[in-house]
């Protein structure tokens, strides 16, 4: 399962693009079992979307649909990373690595894997939040986001440098123990992304 998310998270397999369980049993060298249980747990997580006539396809979200994804997040997230502030195991210098490799993928050129390690920054601001729920709903979340980020986020609004400035903001006021600015800034961070969602569902109405 994880060879498949990975593929849908980093693009390789693009939104809308159909997966043929014999095609992806030869590509990992297992059977189609295994295959097809991983394609209905990644249904269910929404990342993939099943239909009768036509089998299992890479999600394609809608505008609405980003736009719920950062709400959910918005109510979130801010709070997950200020309990994470409190825990007296904290420690934000892998999110600061995950900063820097996305600048470095960023720089590069290569918007997924710049997605993908923001992702990863999100996460390990939030992961020592005290509660279990919140964080699994989280990463259930991020993993949406990433795909909502490359699929629809930058490719209509290329947002990627800003991003990154704001992420920095985030890490220097979680790592001087700021857990109101922290959170206050997280929450402003995710947002910016529900203006310009309704912003464009209001001009397609």
């Amino acid at each position: 399962m994880e060879a498949i998310k990975a593929a849908i998270l980093s693009g390789r397999l693009k939104p809308g693009e159909m997966l043929v369980e014999r095609r992806l049993a030869e590509e990992l060298g297992v059977s189609k079992t295994p295959v097809r249980e991983a394609l209905i747990v990644l249904t269910r997580a929404g990342l993939l979307e099943m239909s009768r006539n036509r089998g299992a396809a890479v999600r394609q979200l809608s505008f609405t649909e980003v736009r719920h994804i950062y709400e959910q997040r918005a109510l979130l997230e801010p709070w997950a990373v200020r309990s994470a502030i409190g825990a007296p195991q904290r420690r934000f210098d892998e999110a600061a690595a995950a900063l820097r490799d996305a600048d470095k993928r960023g720089g590069e050129g290569h918007r997924a894997e710049q997605a993908l390690a923001n992702r990863r920054f999100h996460r390990l601001m939030y992961q020592t939040c005290e509660n279990n729920f919140v964080t699994r709903a989280l990463d259930g979340l991020q993993d949406l986001t990433a795909l909502a980020t490359t699929g629809v986020i930058w490719e209509n609004w290329p947002t990627w440098e800003e991003d990154s400035r704001e992420h920095w903001a985030i890490y220097k006021a979680a790592e001087s123990g700021d857990s109101d600015l922290t959170a206050q800034l997280m929450r402003e961070h995710i947002e910016k992304p529900i203006q310009l969602l309704r912003a464009r569902e209001a001009q397609q109405s």
